[in-house]
């Protein structure tokens, strides 16, 4: 048995760690997957030779690299047996704020929330891709994920068209109140999220330590959509919503393309 470890700069909430599961999905002589969110770091145990491994956790671009390499005398993992049912709690917390923040953005007309539902939304394909596909095959797994990112693109472009539709229109100041409270409520839930999955991990107190890395998408993405809600207010103009709400759209497309890296 073989232990090697990758940083993966890039993975700062377990949307990632799902994604890097995924990928690595099928790949013979993989035992277990150790995943060290706060730390970026994921230790692979498996037999044979890594460069079939290092190549796929390298071509998700999320800045992994391999640390090192070295036996082990481990042989025995403990599974969390409720990962199923907390991957549900989580799917079914971030699709209840896709369809809060998507109702609530175009009734108050705020583009930010509306691209910050479909970031809820693109988590909630994350996880629903890993639950649908418990049990059956890597190519059922990949359809999956190639429907769900050319869906994704598809919702960001139609995001993108209405931005400038307003960039140039003359309509109505987005609600900023509604903005604020809507995205308190949706960084709270992104917190619990946080909070479900590492504890689901097994280390203790990891979640902790995980909600202090700042970096995390969706928490800037909250706090992105609550500042342009001020900001709204202050400077009497929609544009501060606009550019948030591309702003997140873009995040969404290279989610969306980072999904679409699975079925291929």
């Amino acid at each position: 048995m073989n232990k090697t470890v990758f940083e993966i700069s890039k993975m700062d909430c377990p949307s990632e760690e799902n994604l890097i599961r995924m990928k690595l999905d099928g790949i013979s002589g993989i035992f277990n997957l150790d995943f060290d969110i706060p730390n970026r770091k994921l230790t692979v145990f498996h037999s044979g030779e890594i460069d079939q491994i290092e190549k796929s956790v390298i071509e998700l671009n999320l800045g992994g690299k391999k640390i090192f390499t070295e036996q082990t005398d481990r042989t025995e993992f403990n599974e969390i047996s409720n990962q199923k049912k907390l991957l549900w709690i989580v799917l079914s917390i971030n699709f209840a704020f896709f369809l809060i923040e998507m109702t609530t953005g175009l009734l108050s007309k705020s583009m930010g929330l509306v691209a910050d539902s479909l970031d809820m939304l693109a988590d909630s394909f994350v996880y629903g891709i890993s639950l649908l596909a418990v049990g059956g095959t890597l190519i059922k797994k990949k359809r999956i994920a190639k429907l769900a990112g050319f869906f994704q693109i598809a919702l960001a472009i139609i995001g993108f068209l209405e931005v400038l539709r307003r960039f140039f229109g003359a309509d109505k100041l987005p609600d900023f109140s509604t903005m604020i409270i809507v995205s308190v409520l949706a960084l709270i839930a992104n917190g619990m999220c946080l909070y479900i999955l590492h504890k689901s991990t097994g280390k203790e107190e990891a979640h902790i330590k995980a909600s202090v890395i700042f970096a995390s998408n969706d928490v800037i993405i909250n706090l992105g959509v609550i500042i342009a809600g001020f900001l709204v207010y202050w400077l009497s103009s929609d544009k501060p919503d606009l550019i948030i709400g591309t702003i997140v759209f873009v995040l969404v497309i290279q989610g969306a393309f980072r999904i679409l890296k699975l079925s291929k």
